[in-house]
């Protein structure tokens, strides 16, 4: 009798699209979804991206 294993869940980092376990995902929670990032150097581009697509540079 053979045991399988299962392998963990994966997720895309929303910055590089690398594919990691969702267990060592960073996450961040916006109004209407969740996003994964690979590491906080992601996160933290995803961050400041963010922050310039809500408009924070508007005249």
């Amino acid at each position: 009798m053979t045991e399988q294993r299962k392998t963990p869940e994966q997720v895309a980092c929303e910055i590089c699209l690398t594919e990691v376990p969702l267990g060592d995902a960073h996450k961040a929670e916006t109004d209407d979804y969740i996003v994964y990032f690979c590491g906080l150097e992601c996160y933290r581009q995803w961050q400041k991206q963010h922050r310039q697509d809500d408009g924070s540079n508007q005249h």
